[in-house]
């Protein structure tokens, strides 16, 4: 049986409440670059300090983003259906932890006082922050996963498929309470790293049960990336000294892209990268 959009939204959305305790919800209409519509959910949780971002593909990928902002990491996680006519289980699951930029989102308590506006509304973005890359190095150990956020418990499904980079666990590591060798314990590293050994991309590989390395990309076309300062009078100001100050006046709204390149013991887990 296959769920609607909605109806996985929904579950989705109780299931964060029960997680997480209470959340403000925001569901957004956005106009994907294909020209399609799809329909994003955001909860946000300020006893946490996390925001959760959700949409559905029309490809059927089930995306979700969650910033951390206490841990400074931001989660993608990658619902991918199975291509059952080529051999794949129902669907697979990967989770992506990098490190988070503060400034690139607006805070969970920012996002907690937006209201809904014209629900119906088809929302494109402001800015295009473009595609970044991110080349992984190791699988996350979901037992040992604290010490990176305590929040990977949404990877649960992807016990053997959560990645993470070298260059985030040393920025971890700068970060008070951290330490290197704390966040290396959680981590375990690719073959090829540790044996030095060069793999080929998936797409170059000919036998779907080699190893290499696969490339999928995951955009999230609609997200609060900032607040917006106005200057001039302030209708809301308090006081003679505010009237002719900064103030917030809105968000600014992005659109950006992740491609994710990573170790799969099997081309069998990345047969889209062809």
């Amino acid at each position: 049986m296959h769920l609607t959009t909605v109806k996985i939204q929904k579950i989705i959305y109780f299931l964060q409440i029960i997680l997480y305790g209470s959340a403000e919800l925001l569901t957004i209409n956005v106009q994907n670059q294909g020209g399609e519509v799809v329909q994003e959910t955001i909860t946000s949780n300020i006893h946490d300090d996390i925001i959760m971002l959700e949409f559905q593909r029309t490809d059927g990928t089930l995306i979700t983003q969650l910033i951390d902002f206490r841990s400074e990491a931001q989660v993608l996680k990658a619902l991918v259906l199975g291509e059952e006519e080529r051999g794949q289980s129902q669907y697979q699951v990967m989770c992506f932890v990098t490190k988070f930029q503060k400034g690139d989102f607006i805070t969970s308590d920012a996002m907690a006082k937006l209201r809904q506006k014209n629900p119906s509304t088809i929302r494109t973005p402001e800015e295009d922050k473009g595609r970044e890359n991110f080349t992984m190095t190791g699988w996350v150990n979901l037992e040992r996963s604290s010490p990176i956020s305590r929040h990977l418990s949404i990877c649960s499904e992807a016990k053997d498929s959560t990645y993470v980079r070298d260059v985030d666990l040393k920025s971890w590591a700068e970060l008070p309470g951290s330490s290197m060798s704390i966040l290396e314990s959680s981590v375990t590293a690719f073959p090829n790293a540790q044996q030095h050994k060069v793999i080929s991309r998936c797409n170059e590989v000919s036998s779907i049960w080699a190893p290499c390395i696969c490339s999928l990309e995951l955009c999230i076309g609609w997200y609060p990336c900032g607040l917006k300062y106005c200057k001039g009078k302030n209708d809301n100001a308090l006081n003679s000294n505010q009237i002719n100050s900064s103030y917030r006046c809105g968000i600014k709204t992005c659109r950006k892209c992740n491609n994710f390149s990573y170790y799969v013991r099997q081309k069998q887990q990345c047969l889209w990268d062809e």
